[in-house]
């Protein structure tokens, strides 16, 4: 597309909003740039030279003064927001930001969605990328950019991006060579409105894939079997549960690829350092991928055998007497939570809460009901929590007044064997910035804890 004097209205001025605007002005189009936010808190954003006329700050754009011939969202922008109501109205394009990064590019691109798991597998399906001896770009959802990533990539190179229900929700052309969809559990219900737009946004991964390219379904989640129906590519599914005629497979703990020929051993589920039965999920995926990239068995468990746990996915932050503590901080749905959970056999100290997104936390805390000695509640999801983690009969239950408050908590609680595990079941945003902030501090304030007499 020829972008040249278009007139491109980037809404966000976030890492998403700030890299779609760079490459655009590289591209010679004219940009405006809107958000809510003043300018002096938007980082980054000076760098662009943008005159102040086309910077719409702390105030909706004026649609009709503007008239762009496009507008890019950026992922955490809602789309029910009146002017972006208006320019569809006027049938102006809406883009999300990967839209735009990824349209014209002629790398191979590998897309992984997901309600959970998606950050674990884009990351290791890097890793494997990496092993192909090709140029590998990591990014997406997963906290870089895709327009700050691509514009230097060429044929033959490869893009692992992690693409979020917001980002696919707005694609237009985007065609992923390799998809994978790891699951589908309730999740941005506040944005999506019901589980049915939910999944749709999810499935938009498969819309543009053409019959040579491939989709790596879970078998053992039933509305993510059925979007098999819904892509013209090969299909390849994976399972923990069944011993498939063809796809990736568990024979015992062995992680096999299976045709009508034959079975293959890729590796056991012992040998890998990543814990829970998700991440089995995680392996299998991105072992698909990795056969697709041209990846022979032997390379493929040479990576999978080194892979650790990526950060705040049930990340070890250290054993201090006899206590281990865990940042899970990506956590932020129940299902999430309970996969982590799950992975623990010790005695459970848990802290959970933070800002619901409209998801019912009943069934999260029925596990914990069965892992947790202590539940420490924070954030603005404490009290609603509570009330449904005493209907249930959870026994000790501590509520705090603060982030660093429910740390100290949590240690006063633990003891030699425990485990303290932070996997909230909820978003960062009421107290922090991202899941990654949140994190930050937890690790923070465990070890200076232990590192004080």
């Amino acid at each position: 597309m020829d972008y040249e004097g278009k007139r491109i209205l980037v809404v966000g001025g976030g890492r998403s909003g700030l890299a779609a605007a760079e490459k655009l002005l590289g591209l010679g189009a004219e940009v405006f740039l809107t958000d809510m936010q003043p300018k002096d808190k938007l980082k980054g954003l000076a760098e662009l030279g943008l005159e102040n006329d086309h910077l719409i700050l702390e105030s909706e754009p004026d649609i009709n003064g503007i008239k762009p011939e496009l507008v890019v969202l950026s992922p955490g922008v809602s789309p029910k927001l009146p002017f972006i109501q208006e320019a569809a109205r006027w049938g102006i394009p809406l883009w999300s930001e990967v839209e735009l990064a990824l349209r014209d590019c002629k790398s191979m691109i590998v897309g992984i969605t997901g309600s959970n798991g998606k950050t674990t597998t884009t990351t290791l399906v890097g890793e494997l990328a990496k092993e192909t001896g090709k140029n590998a770009v990591v990014a997406g959802n997963i906290g870089i950019a895709l327009s700050s990533r691509v514009n230097r990539l060429r044929e033959g190179d490869i893009i692992v991006a992690e693409l979020s229900s917001f980002q696919l929700e707005f694609i237009d052309q985007l065609r992923v060579h390799i998809a994978i969809v790891l699951n589908l559990t309730p999740d941005h219900l506040d944005r999506h409105g019901n589980m049915e737009n939910y999944a749709s946004a999810k499935a938009r991964i498969l819309e543009n894939q053409r019959e040579g390219d491939l989709a790596v379904l879970n078998w053992d989640d039933p509305q993510v079997r059925e979007f098999a129906q819904l892509t013209k590519a090969r299909v390849i599914f994976i399972s923990q549960k069944e011993l498939l005629d063809s796809g990736i497979c568990l024979d015992g703990q062995d992680i096999i690829v299976r045709t009508a020929k034959q079975s293959v051993k890729i590796i056991s589920g012992s040998e890998l350092l990543l814990r829970g039965k998700h991440n089995i999920e995680n392996t299998m995926a991105a072992a698909a991928a990795a056969l697709e990239m041209g990846l022979d068995i032997n390379q493929i468990s040479k990576v999978l055998r080194r892979f650790e746990p990526v950060k705040h996915r049930q990340e070890i932050v250290g054993t201090f007497d006899g206590i281990v503590f865990i940042n899970d901080s990506k956590g932020t749905n129940p299902d999430s939570s309970i996969k982590a959970l799950q992975s623990y056999e010790e005695p459970v100290v848990l802290i959970a809460g933070g800002k619901n997104k409209g998801l019912d936390m009943t069934e999260f805390l029925t596990e914990a009901k069965k892992k947790v000695k202590s539940l420490v509640l924070v954030g603005q999801a404490a009290a609603e929590m509570e009330l449904i983690a005493k209907d249930l009969g959870i026994d000790k239950i501590v509520r705090s007044t603060d982030f660093a408050d429910c740390v100290l908590k949590a240690i006063g609680e633990a003891e030699p064997g425990d485990v303290v595990l932070l996997s909230p079941a909820c978003t960062s945003w009421d107290m922090f910035k991202s899941y990654e902030e949140r994190g930050e501090l937890f690790k923070e304030l465990v070890r200076k804890h232990y590192s004080e007499p």
